[in-house]
């Protein structure tokens, strides 16, 4: 459903190039959940925003279901760390947004908006406004309203950062639930090792700045998953595995900003 062949990523800085992305190559089955986990700044949004649209490679292709990507589109929905709802709409209205801009028919809409607003339980919370919502709740708020699209892969750009570890812990369980349901393509990017453990099928584990793959890691338990399982000796086994790669990146980072001190210095 995703392929990324050969993608390279530079930004201008001034007069420098900033190598964000080096040579990444990777493949996501249909209906396959992959977690993207790694150390801050190495790139990892960026990847998703190439996959979304919002970006393109300097090098390389992005390809979504065979297609090269050039631009965004309602196939591929973002959830990102912040829903952004609409403070002014009611939970109905926010979620219904997207169907209304494309001039889906309303009834229709609004019927399959409250199917998607009890899967995700917010039931009894339709004309509720933003404000009255706990963070959980709200982006609760933010995955239906790009549920309701019917993407066929679903952008995950650290939809729970902004939680605290109790509503983190439920949003998990309710996302592979959902996930359960209707069996999107999910491509999530996180920084937490247990976070992309728990949730993936397979876990990308990328290298400090500039991004590229250091392993991949297939995570052997079968779905539906419980938080119980991150006792698990296997999990942990895999834990230490995944905190080792990334510990080693940030070492390997410390010791290249410290080189180039030096150089400056002398």
């Amino acid at each position: 459903m995703i392929e990324l062949d050969g993608v390279w990523k530079e930004f201008a800085k001034g007069e420098r190039r900033v190598l964000a992305l080096e040579d990444i190559s990777l493949k996501v089955a249909e209906r396959e959940f992959v977690a993207i986990l790694g150390p801050s700044g190495c790139g990892k949004s960026t990847l998703l925003n190439m996959v979304a649209g919002f970006d393109s490679p300097s090098r390389g292709t992005v390809r979504v279901d065979g297609e090269e990507i050039t631009e965004p589109s309602p196939r591929r929905g973002v959830v990102f760390q912040e829903p952004a709802l609409f403070p002014w709409f009611s939970v109905m209205e926010n979620v219904l947004f997207g169907p209304k801009t494309q001039r889906q028919p309303a009834a229709d809409s609004r019927q399959r908006a409250s199917q998607i607003l009890e899967q995700v339980g917010l039931r009894g919370f339709e004309s509720s406004y933003p404000a009255e919502l706990s963070g959980g709740m709200r982006q609760r708020v933010g995955i239906a309203r790009v549920l309701i699209m019917q993407p066929q892969v679903l952008l995950m750009d650290e939809p729970f950062a902004a939680l605290d570890f109790q509503n983190r812990l439920v949003m998990q369980e309710l996302l592979l639930r959902l996930w359960e349901r209707i069996h999107p393509t999910i491509f999530f990017i996180t920084h937490d090792v247990e976070e992309a453990i728990f949730l993936g099928d397979r876990v990308y584990v990328m290298t400090a700045a500039p991004g590229r793959i250091k392993a991949v890691i297939d995570v052997p338990f079968e779905k539906p998953r419980l938080i119980e399982i991150v006792t698990d000796p296997r999990f942990v086994a895999i834990k230490d595995q995944v905190l080792h790669l990334i510990r080693s990146e940030f070492e390997r980072s410390d010791r290249a900003a410290e080189a180039a001190e030096s150089a400056m210095r002398t």
